[in-house]
Order: C-alpha cells, then sequence, then structure tokens
C-alpha cells in the first residue's frame, strides 16, 4: 500500500459522473474549506434523513461535528461530495476500524465503517450508488477491504444502496440495527452492477439531449442569415414538437416575437417562465461563459454549443474549452461540441433539427455520429441521395455532429444506441477515440445487437485532429484496427464505404454464410461481381446469365429460383437497361420500377436472405428500391396470363475462367489434442449449415447466435453502382454475421490450479516498493532478471535458466553445471534478438569449443563488457515465437503474438487480442498471422505443439488481467518444439497503476 503524506489532498479522487437521470454531479474529497457548505447542506436535509443518518433527532451540526466531517487525513478518515453548482447534494465519509470497532490508523486494519447522507430533493437520482463506487475505489487504495455500516430497519433505500451494489455481503439484525458487512473486492457481479448503471445514466443523458420539451436558441441574429438565424430556421423547418425560443441579449426591449418566424423573443434566459432542456449556444466564445451561468441558473439539461474559437483555435482555446467543460459539467449539463455541428432526432413525437444541416433528413433506423462538421455533411448529403424522404432505405434515427466533443462523445451515443428501439445500424465516423479501452467494451456490447460500422480518420500522421485533447495511443493503428475486429466493430476507410455498409446493414437481414449467387443481364458485369468475392473472401456461384431480352418477370424467377437453393447464403442482382417487346412493362411504365418490384417480390419470400443490386445506367432502378413501398401482395406476384404463356428467355452459366470456380481453402490442420490439465481450444468451424439449419425462425437464429432482425417493411433493397462496392459491403456483412456466431460463445478464461495470484501480488508490491518507491504512476520500471523467472513462475510461466559468463573460465563453469550442448549468447541491447549479427551460436559440444567460440565472439563483436555474454542450455530444434502483452495508457491491456525475427519486425505479421483473452480468443490468434502455417506443418514440416503456445497465451493474458501494476511482459524467443516449448528470453516491466482506469468507479473524461 502506498501512502501519502498525511492531509496530502487526492487530485485524482476528482471525478464527474452521470446520474440515473442523466444529469451529472461532480464527486470531490470534503476539504477544510466546505464548512459553510456542510452546514448548508445539513440544513437542506429533512429531519427523518437525519434520523435515519444519526439515529436520533438531530436538528443541526455542531462545530465539533463540522470540524469531524471536514478534516480528514485522506487514509483513515476519508469524505467525499457529490456537487451540482458548487453546492453538496450528498456525502459519504469512512473511518478505519479495528476488529472490535475503534477507530484505528494501523494499516493492517483492514475494516472501515461508512455512512452516507443525501439531500432528500436529489434522492432517486443514483447519488448514494455513484459515492459509494468511488468511496470503496478509495478505500481500496488505502489497504480497506471491508466496509460495514449499521441502518436502520426502515431505511430501506440505504439497505437498497448496499444490497443492490453486487458486492460478497453479510446480514444481521441486533439491537434493533441492521448491520451489513460487505467485501470490496470487485466481483463480476458488481461489475455487472456498476456498467449497467452506467449504460443506463450514459444513455438517459442522451437520451434528454436528442428529445427536449423546449429549446432556446441563444444568439439568434436579429436579421436572416447567420449560425443563430440558421440553427433556429432549421429547427422549424424540421417539425419540432416541442416549445422554441429565441434569446439576443441586443433584441429590442419592446419586441416579443421574431418574424418571420414568429417564435418568442427575449434578451436573457431569465425572462423565459417555462423550463428549457436544451440550450443551442451560437455566441462568441468570449460572451459563452456568461450563457452558460445563465443556462445553469435556469434549469438547462443540456447544451448545444455550435461556436468556435476553442481547442482548434490553439492552447489559448484549448484551456478556454476545459473550462467551459468545468462550467457546464458544475451546473449538471452535458455538453455537445464546441464547434459542434449540431444534432437531428427524427422521431416523429419530435422531429428535432438542432443543426446546420439545410434539410431534415428522413426518417429510418440509422443512427449516426461524427466528429466533423465537414464528415457529417457529406454523410447526411450522400444518405440522402440515395434515399430521400421519411421511410426511405438511407433514413436515419438521430445524428450528432459533436466537433471538439469536449464532453458528449461517441462513447456515449453507443450507450444510448444500445437499446434504442428505432436504431437498428450504428454509423461512427471518429477521428480521434479519447478512451479506446471503453469504446472497445462498448462498441463490442452493441456489435452483438446491432452492426456498428466505423470510419477513423488521422491514422497515419500518430496526432489528433485540432481541438482534439487525448491521451497518446502507442499502438499502431493496425493494432487497433485488429482490436476493433476483435470487438465486432465493421472498420472501413471511407465515407463512401460507411453509406454503403449502413445501407446493406440496414434493410437486409445479416447472411448465413459467403455463398453467393450472382445473377443477371449482363455478362461483364457479373464477371466483375464474381471477381469481388473472390477478392473479398466469398465463395461466389458461377453467375448465371440471363439473355439480353430478360424481363423483370424472367429476373424475379431467376432470382427465386437462387434464393430458394441450399447453396446460396446471399444473391448479387447484376442490371442494365435492356431491350424487348411485350407486355413486360406497361406503356409509359419506367423499366426500373418495373424490374425493382419484380425484384422485391422474389425477396420477399425468402426474408432470410440478403439480397443486392449492381446496376448501371438505372437510377430509376435504385431510387425505387430505395424508397418506401408496399409489400407485393399475392395478386400482385402472381404473372399475368400474357406473361406466363410466353416462353422464358434463354439463361445461361458462364463459367468465367477456364477452370472450375476455385473451391475455398482448406483450413489449416487442426491444433493437437491439448493435455488434459490445459482446456483444447475449439476446432474451427465446419462447412456452412444446409439450407434446412438456416430457415429464419427465432429459435434457429439464437442457436446461431445472431439474434433475429426481421426485414422491416416496406421491403427495401440496396443498389449500387458498381461491383465492389456491393460486393464489398455483404462481404462485410457476412464477416460480422460469422463474428456474431462467434460471439455468442466467446470461450472461456480459464482456470489453472498452479497459478499464486496473491503470492505474485505480493511480489509485486516488494518489488515497486525496491525499485521504485517515488517513480510517478506514468513511469515504467524494469525487473531484475532473477525477480521477473520467479514472478513469471508463480503463473506457471517457466524460463529456461541463464548464467552470466563474463569470461571464458566463468563460462566454462557455467556450460559444465548446465551440461553440454550449450549456447553463448549476447545480451547487449544492440544485439539482443539478432542471431543475424552472430551474437548467438548453438550447439556448442563441449569445452574447447566453447574457448574458441567465445574468443571469436569477443574478437568479432567486442569486449565482453559490451557483449554481456551468457550461457543457456539447448532446447529442442522448433518454431521461434514471441509473445507480448502490454498496456497501453489509452488501449488498454493488449496481447500480442507473432513469430520472431522478420516475420514480426519486418513485416508486421502480429495478431492482437485484448486482455483477457479466452481460449477460443487464443486459439483464433495463433492462426490468424500470415505465417501460421509454418506451426502447423508447412510442406511436410513436423506440426508444433500449439496447444503449449496457446497455454503459455493464456498464463500472459491472465498475469497482466490480475495485476494492472504489470505494464510489460516480452517472452523472446519462445521456441515451441513438437512436444512442449521453451522460453529463452522474458522481461518484465511494472508501474503504479493509475488512480483511475476504465476498471474503477464510472466517470466522465476529462481531457
Amino acid at each position: 500500500m502506498q501512502t501519502p503524506p498525511e492531509h496530502a489532498y487526492p487530485t485524482h479522487w476528482e471525478a464527474d459522473v452521470v446520474l440515473r437521470d442523466g444529469g451529472t454531479a461532480r464527486i470531490r474529497p470534503i476539504t477544510t474549506d466546505d464548512a459553510e457548505r456542510l452546514v448548508s447542506f445539513y440544513e437542506q436535509v429533512s429531519d427523518e434523513s437525519k434520523y435515519y443518518r444519526f439515529f436520533a433527532p438531530y436538528p443541526r451540526l455542531s462545530d465539533r461535528d463540522v470540524h469531524r466531517f471536514t478534516h480528514h487525513d485522506y487514509v483513515d478518515r476519508v469524505g467525499l461530495a457529490a456537487t451540482i453548482g458548487g453546492e453538496f447534494i450528498g456525502t459519504v465519509r469512512y473511518d478505519r476500524i479495528n476488529e472490535q470497532g475503534l477507530p484505528a490508523k494501523n494499516p493492517e486494519d483492514d475494516q472501515a465503517e461508512v455512512a452516507f447522507l443525501v439531500q432528500d430533493a436529489h434522492q432517486g437520482r443514483g447519488v448514494a450508488s455513484a459515492l459509494l463506487e468511488h468511496i470503496a475505489a478509495v478505500a481500496r487504495e488505502r489497504g480497506i477491504r471491508r466496509f460495514a455500516a449499521e441502518v436502520l430497519p426502515a431505511n430501506s433505500k440505504m439497505i437498497k444502496v448496499f444490497t443492490d451494489a453486487g458486492y460478497t455481503h453479510k446480514r444481521t439484525f441486533e439491537d434493533g440495527v441492521v448491520r451489513l458487512e460487505f467485501d470490496l473486492e470487485p466481483t463480476e457481479q458488481s461489475m455487472a452492477v456498476m456498467r449497467g448503471r452506467e449504460q443506463r445514466a450514459e444513455a438517459r443523458s442522451v437520451q434528454r439531449l436528442l428529445a427536449p420539451g423546449s429549446v432556446a436558441v441563444i444568439g439568434t441574429g436579429r436579421t436572416p442569415g447567420g449560425v443563430g438565424r440558421t440553427a433556429l430556421r432549421s429547427l422549424l423547418d424540421s417539425g419540432f414538437t416541442g416549445r422554441v425560443h429565441a434569446v439576443n441579449h441586443a433584441f429590442p426591449e419592446d419586441l416579443q416575437r421574431l418574424d418571420p418566424e414568429d417564435v418568442p423573443a427575449v434578451r436573457t434566459l431569465r425572462e423565459i417562465t417555462d423550463p428549457v432542456d436544451l440550450a443551442v449556444i451560437a455566441v462568441p466564445a468570449d460572451s459563452v461563459p456568461d450563457v452558460i451561468r445563465d443556462c445553469g441558473e435556469h434549469g438547462v439539461q443540456g447544451v448545444l454549443v455550435l461556436s468556435s474559437g476553442y481547442a482548434e483555435a490553439g492552447p489559448d482555446g484549448r484551456e478556454r474549452q476545459r473550462a467551459l467543460l468545468r462550467q457546464a459539467r458544475s451546473y449538471g449539463m452535458r455538453l455537445i461540441g464546441p464547434n459542434a455541428f449540431g444534432l437531428i432526432n427524427t422521431a416523429p413525437d419530435v422531429r428535432l433539427n438542432a443543426s446546420l444541416a439545410p434539410q431534415m433528413p428522413g426518417a429510418g433506423h440509422i443512427g449516426l455520429f461524427t466528429q466533423s462538421g465537414a464528415i457529417g455533411i457529406a454523410l447526411l448529403s450522400g444518405l440522402h441521395a440515395r434515399g430521400p424522404g421519411d421511410g426511405g432505405i438511407a433514413g436515419i434515427s438521430a445524428f450528432v455532429s459533436a466537433g471538439n466533443r469536449a464532453d458528449v462523445s461517441g462513447n456515449d451515443l453507443l450507450q444510448y444506441w444500445y437499446e434504442d428501439p428505432d436504431t437498428d445500424v450504428v454509423i461512427l465516423y471518429l477521428e480521434s477515440i479519447g478512451n479506446p479501452r471503453k469504446f472497445a467494451r462498448l462498441a463490442r456490447r452493441t456489435a452483438a445487437v446491432k452492426p456498428v460500422v466505423v470510419a477513423k480518420g488521422a491514422r497515419h500522421n500518430g496526432t489528433a485532429p485540432p481541438g482534439h485533447a487525448v491521451p497518446t495511443v502507442r499502438v499502431p493503428d493496425s493494432t487497433v484496427a485488429a482490436l476493433m475486429r476483435q470487438a465486432g466493430v465493421i472498420r472501413v476507410d471511407t465515407v463512401t464505404e460507411l453509406i454503403d455498409a449502413g445501407l446493406l446493414l440496414a434493410s437486409q437481414p445479416l447472411p448465413a454464410g459467403p455463398r453467393i449467387a450472382i445473377l443477371g443481364n449482363s455478362e461483364s458485369l457479373a464477371l466483375l461481381a464474381y471477381d469481388a468475392c473472390l477478392t473479398e473472401g466469398l465463395r461466389p456461384q458461377r453467375p448465371r446469365v440471363l439473355a439480353s431480352a430478360a424481363t423483370p418477370d424472367d429476373f424475379r424467377a431467376a432470382l427465386a429460383e437462387a434464393l430458394s437453393a441450399d447453396g446460396c447464403d446471399a444473391v448479387v442482382v447484376t442490371a442494365i437497361p435492356w431491350v424487348g417487346e411485350g407486355a413486360a412493362v406497361s406503356p409509359g411504365g419506367s423499366e426500373g420500377a418495373a424490374l425493382a418490384d419484380a425484384l422485391r417480390t422474389a425477396a420477399a419470400a425468402h426474408p432470410e436472405k440478403p439480397v443486392t443490386v449492381v446496376h448501371l445506367a438505372m437510377d430509376d432502378l435504385a431510387q425505387t428500391l430505395a424508397a418506401p413501398a408496399p409489400a407485393p401482395s399475392a395478386e400482385s406476384s402472381a404473372p399475368a396470363p400474357d406473361q406466363a404463356a410466353r416462353p422464358e428467355p434463354a439463361a445461361r452459366t458462364i463459367n468465367p475462367a477456364p477452370a472450375p470456380a476455385p473451391a475455398p481453402a482448406p483450413p489449416p490442420p487442426p491444433i493437437p489434442p491439448a493435455p488434459s490439465h490445459f482446456p483444447r481450444p475449439p476446432a474451427p468451424t465446419g462447412p456452412p449449415p444446409t439450407l434446412a439449419a438456416r430457415q429464419a425462425t427465432p429459435a434457429r437464429e439464437a442457436e446461431a447466435g445472431i439474434p433475429r432482425r426481421p426485414r422491416r417493411e416496406p421491403l427495401r433493397i440496396p443498389a449500387y453502382p458498381a461491383a465492389e462496392r456491393a460486393v464489398r459491403s455483404l462481404a462485410e456483412a457476412v464477416r460480422y454475421a460469422a463474428w456474431r456466431r462467434e460471439a455468442a460463445d466467446p470461450g472461456r478464461v480459464p482456470e489453472y490450479d498452479d497459478i499464486q495470484e496473491a503470492a505474485a501480488g505480493a511480489d509485486i508490491e516488494r518489488l515497486l516498493d525496491r525499485l521504485g518507491p517515488d517513480v510517478p504512476t506514468s513511469r515504467s520500471v524494469p525487473v531484475p532478471p532473477q525477480d521477473a523467472e520467479a514472478l513469471l513462475a508463480r503463473y506457471g510461466i517457466h524460463t529456461l535458466p541463464v548464467l552470466p559468463a563474463p569470461d571464458p573460465d566463468t563460462a566454462v563453469r557455467a556450460a559444465a553445471r548446465l551440461g553440454y550442448p550449450v549456447a553463448l549468447k549476447t545480451t547487449a541491447p544492440h544485439l539482443r534478438h539478432r542471431p543475424d549479427l552472430g551474437g548467438v551460436r548453438l550447439d556448442i559440444a563441449g569445452e574447447a569449443e566453447l574457448r574458441r567460440t567465445y574468443a571469436e565472439l569477443t574478437d568479432y563483436l567486442g569486449s565482453p563488457e559490451e557483449l554481456r555474454p551468457v550461457v543457456q542450455s539447448m532446447v529442442p530444434r522448433g518454431v521461434d515465437t514471441v509473445v507480448r502483452a502490454a498496456i497501453d495508457p489509452a488501449a488498454g491491456a493488449v496481447l500480442s503474438f507473432g513469430l520472431a525475427g522478420a516475420p514480426s519486425q519486418l513485416l508486421g505479421d502480429i495478431a492482437h487480442r485484448l486482455i483477457p483473452a479466452t481460449d477460443r480468443e487464443v486459439a483464433e490468434q495463433i492462426r490468424s498471422i500470415r505465417a501460421a502455417p509454418l506451426l502447423f506443418g508447412w510442406r511436410g514440416s513436423q506440426p508444433v505443439d500449439t496447444a503449449a503456445l496457446a497455454e503459455l497465451l493464456l498464463r500472459v493474458s491472465r498475469l497482466v488481467d490480475d495485476h494492472p501494476e504489470v505494464v510489460g511482459v516480452d517472452l523472446e524467443p519462445v521456441v515451441v518444439a513438437a512436444q512442449g516449448l521453451s522460453v529463452l528470453g522474458a522481461t518484465v516491466r511494472l508501474a503504479r497503476p493509475p488512480a483511475t482506469t476504465d476498471l474503477g468507479p464510472r466517470r466522465l473524461p476529462v481531457y
């Protein structure tokens, strides 16, 4: 336990939290300057609440009470307060006690008594629950492991706060008092409770912004034009169902209503007698603080700041932005912006367009978040072009463009969209990720129920865009992309791909597999689609090409046949304008509209399989497919008599290559059976299921791990002007559906009987005290080799002994101790893991050879003092690999694996997984590197023991997950032989864990 100096104020305990109703509060330590605030707070508490707190009438606090409740040592006595507007709304304190229940200062006493008091006006908002999370984290930091609380039986609310927290607790009743004792060690249930409360609170805070009952536009210009007046015009044109007020301190005093908008006009918020839920701020940056103060005093729930001149303007603007955020949160308000483009909600009972968008988007089921206003415009425009109007294929449920996103971010929207019934697909354009660890957690949970499509800008320059103050991420973009894929996120590169993937996922069911049927009336276009499928790793069937005179009814019949086939999981329809005669298209009718009706009819009969269309020069087809239309009826789906009598034009199946369509590559050989003590990773999935096993029934979809996503009526089919775009979107859906199936059974984090977690924790504490007692949390220290070996051994990771050889005689003695043959290696940093430079000599069979090799090594590479030679036993030959685990300050704990040497260092062939990794994830990680065939018997070589390798990865994952102080583990090389493996080199780095992480109590980020 690290004990700070007496009375050192712990600034890292300060936190902004979102309460149950969506408002915010600030939690901070109570100081000696809070005496007046404490007295004022206590005066506003009811007599009943005071009685519940002190078990007796206690109308006022004495001077002694005030002194005791405001003077703390922040170790044995701690008090926290929840504040809004600088005033207390709730307090919590703990006092360390001994076994007899008396005050204690001995660190060996690990129990404390805890008590709460919440102002009556704020009870029911989750204040006590938030305070409990934070006081528990503080107590754990100070070495306290158990809380005790005495509560009157009638105080059911407080009893519920304790019992619902998810900690392991014991409840007794004695002398008319309920005594609760509970361990503070986080449990799976306590973490689930905390995450659930976080999700509900943050979702509610976003819901309050998106569905306000009243909006005030502050900074509305007196004449048309300008940001404020444009925002007001957008709000009114959208048909907003709530109240609207125009606010400008320069309005004439006699102005009552603003023309021509005919809305109430006021000079300040104080003139508005009704509540204001959302304030849209469009005033110069220097005037914003006064506006925020007026909003806070008026009780505004959230603010949208369109004003610029903040972090994007340089250091002064960045400090202005931080002050803006502190001020807004001090009043319990959420903030969108600054430098925001706005927000939109198309729900019919809201119809909110509080943005600079020139028109209200159509209502639909795509949730859209961007950080860039320019990209927001591009996405809205692109979606409108693909399916305008309410109910169209490109309709959105909500849109938020957060600008500098000082407060509300993509994480908050993920919390909201996770349970939003009106959102089927989430689209995010991100230029920076403020909390990647939390993003991965939220994205994974959301992706389990609905697709999350992400494009990330600023991927390669290593810096965030102007205005985005975020922690530095040390891991490369390729690693971030891999971690996104592990979380089920569909990662794309461009705005066009965002729209393409979003449209398909919002309108079509998820495919059951990669088998794609291709049909159409153009051989060339069909071949392009076929090639695109192969490029994307799909399994296309030979395209079926209809005759050039094919009619809409011919397309309908061909599509119906393809969808009915057992070997088809999805269909790509290609179409170009045709020339024909007869009644296929009514006089004056549109060929595109007729074809759209035919395709809808066929697709409606097979709602379990997705259909996508590629067209050339048929814009009317795309528009008709995207627009809302009634579902085909039985009467309209039957062919007309004259059409039924006409023979169907000849269709042919083309072979796009001289050889038959290539079969999918066989999977690598299965991982060899694992020892009985090690859980074997699951084998690769088998061939796609039969059609009977894929019928769209809720039970079968649940078995497949894909929750039922019924196609919304009216039926809509996405259309693309290029085969590559359609197939790429379909491939993303195939990969996402496969992830959904796998996510239903993610595997497990195995338990190993030989792991000594407590002993390892004690070793780590001693090492930190010895190696870096004054090292800040931002820095790590290397662990000496012997200590590193001992720590790894606590987790069953045994390294091969290494003996120093500073001179030839010592080398000979070391070899005699280990037994020949041996290896002679240099450990100098510039030669470490570089056998290509001659710093590693193997299979030394005797003393004479060892002395000769030692002399050659030192003559060629340098003196023993420079080379730091060591002697090590030889191990069975195998494949050299590298296993690493590291904690990035923003990305979190990452487990990495690759082959040692050129594959990982030169080609970057490394696979990453988030920690804690499951047995299934580790098995996939081993197979996912490009050089994996070398592990499974490539070109007749002997397969190596990948089961032992998987176990090593899982043990490293457990070590880092169990002990956040372990910030780096590097095992290189790890020689994996036909049976077993050998860890030849190991380094470990330790650091004191940060006071707050994503694993700690919930809090809003501050950048």
